[in-house]
């Protein structure tokens, strides 16, 4: 499997979203928020948000969505042979900008605990 993240990884539109951050189930790993919704999608799609409220210069909150997704690419191995695919919100809840390594460290843990959840003891 490569590890790049293709456009139909992307979770888009408003519906999908507010659905996904309404029903959906919540977990943290700081400095991430995860909140995840299992769906009959051909595959996982995320969204990464970081709040303008904490991080008033774009670069930063850029850089920071930039990490998450890296970290998240890098990783999706993790979750990728897990059925049934799930949607994933990522979101940044830190007032101060983690470090790569940081931000990888929550990403590992996050997907592991949305892995090996209690959804999926079937």
């Amino acid at each position: 499997m490569t590890n790049t993240l293709h456009r139909q990884q992307r979770l888009r539109g408003k519906i999908a979203i507010a659905k996904l951050f309404k029903t959906g189930k919540a977990k943290i790993a700081y400095p991430l928020r995860i909140c995840y919704l299992l769906n009959e999608q051909s595959n996982d799609q995320i969204v990464v948000s970081v709040p303008k409220k904490l991080f008033k210069r774009a670069y930063k909150r850029n850089l920071l969505k930039r990490r998450i997704r890296e970290a998240y690419r890098l990783n999706q191995h993790l979750i990728s042979n897990s059925q049934p695919h799930k949607q994933i919100a990522f979101m940044y809840i830190s007032k101060e900008i983690a470090t790569y390594k940081e931000i990888e460290n929550s990403v590992i843990t996050l997907l592991n605990k949305i892995n090996n959840g209690p959804e999926n003891v079937n």
